[in-house]
């Protein structure tokens, strides 16, 4: 009986241990990890290199044509490859060295926007070049994004994962701060193909970056490559609500509130900005995003989790309405802000959930998937929101967009009551 009862002290003494190490370790600090600090670095460039040339591509293909459904094709030529790329891009991604197959991914849209600037030295470059170019890198983003996502967990502790989250996430919110005012001014002072050649030197510094990360080899997948493998990570989440649930809640509440492909819209005939002020609506909603991404990598709920991401849905929906019913610049940039914020919420209790409940052999696969769920639910969205407004006019689309981010949020609390109740990141495994 003494010795039932010294076991006993004894586990409680290594659970009270085990919870003091976790604490201490989670306050360590990110910049002491090299191969993050790399990893964050090539994400910031590879995000600003991405928005100046999205800023570049919407307001010369608008200048060329001035119908907004056009907008909405530009989101559907990045969707198309994402979508069909994905599950070949989680077999990569789990079969082959990650940071390579980054490296190799930042090597061609650096290739691709070089030679639009260089067609664009000749002469003036029509839509079928420029929609080639958004193919091709929209390609190679099909395999950047998630190869990107299953490589984060092996540069940090599992204990500091989450705040490694929100800390690449805020590379990513930074570079989409200051990419589009960039490219904005940039254009305006020197034209488009000056802003395609300066995105393409940021890849090539992302790609090199990328390169350096150093990390302790991995055991690849040695499955041979079936339809099992193949839909491994679509098996994975479907057998798991709470990710499951939400996966979905993003994906539908960005393809219905997306206003993104509208900001050249809004910013020529609503608001009469041009292409600067393009530049600053599309850099609004980073801002918002960046500063919730500094909070919540400096201080993450730790309760009603749950509560808390379908709360940041909903302010995303309820912004989106704002900045639909807005003819004020000011107003404008502060409801996309917002927008911004509320995503940033929801991307970090999401990627959290998904990659402490993955297993490292799967998470090409499953973040492959989530690419698909999300990442191109932006892309799509964009066509949506290009599709509605040539139909309705910009401000309905974008205002009956946000009504049904709303919608989809009251609709998913009663689908996925389990992801409601999550009280803390690690209960969803």
């Amino acid at each position: 009986m003494a010795d039932l009862r010294h076991l006993r002290g004894f586990c409680r003494g290594s659970t009270v241990r085990a919870r003091v190490a976790d604490r201490s370790l989670s306050s360590t600090p990110l910049s002491r990890h090299p191969a993050f600090v790399c990893y964050w670095a090539a994400r910031a460039a590879t995000s600003f290199g991405y928005q100046m040339q999205a800023v570049a591509v919407a307001y010369q293909v608008y200048e060329l044509t001035g119908r907004p459904f056009d907008l909405g094709l530009v989101g559907l030529a990045q969707f198309l490859p994402a979508f069909l790329l994905a599950l070949a891009a989680g077999q990569v991604a789990d079969r082959f060295d990650r940071r390579r197959v980054v490296g190799v991914c930042q090597g061609v849209q650096c290739l691709a926007l070089l030679a639009l600037a260089g067609m664009g030295l000749g002469a003036a470059v029509g839509l079928p070049a420029i929609f080639t170019v958004i193919v091709g890198v929209g390609a190679a983003r099909a395999f950047e994004a998630p190869t990107m996502q299953a490589l984060l967990p092996a540069l940090v502790p599992p204990a500091l994962l989450p705040r490694a989250v929100a800390a690449s996430a805020s590379a990513n919110q930074t570079a989409t701060v200051l990419g589009p005012a960039a490219g904005g001014v940039l254009y305006g002072i020197a034209g488009p193909y000056a802003v395609f050649a300066g995105a393409a030197t940021l890849f090539l510094a992302a790609a090199l970056a990328m390169l350096t990360i150093r990390v302790a080899p991995r055991t690849v997948a040695r499955e041979p490559v079936s339809l099992r493998s193949v839909f491994a990570g679509v098996a994975f989440i479907w057998r798991r609500p709470i990710v499951l649930g939400a996966i979905s809640l993003d994906l539908f509440a960005v393809l219905l509130g997306g206003a993104t492909a509208l900001l050249p819209v809004y910013a020529r005939d609503i608001l009469q900005v041009g292409p600067s002020g393009l530049g600053a609506l599309r850099s609004a909603p980073a801002v918002g995003a960046l500063v919730m991404s500094v909070v919540l990598a400096r201080r993450l709920p730790q309760q009603r989790i749950g509560c808390v991401m379908f709360a940041g849905v909903a302010l995303y929906g309820i912004a989106t309405i704002v900045f639909a019913l807005s003819a004020w610049f000011a107003l404008s940039l502060l409801a996309l802000a917002l927008l911004g914020a509320g995503d940033m919420v929801s991307v970090v209790i999401r990627s959290s959930l998904i990659q402490l409940s993955t297993p490292d052999e799967m998470r090409g696969r499953v973040s492959a998937v989530n690419s698909v769920f999300i990442g191109t639910s932006n892309q799509l969205g964009d066509f949506r929101a290009g599709m509605m407004a040539a139909w309705l006019g910009a401000v309905p689309a974008v205002l009956l967009g946000g009504v049904g981010t709303l919608v989809v949020v009251l609709a998913w609390m009663r689908m996925f009551p389990a992801l409601l109740r999550i009280d803390r990141l690690g209960a969803g495994r």
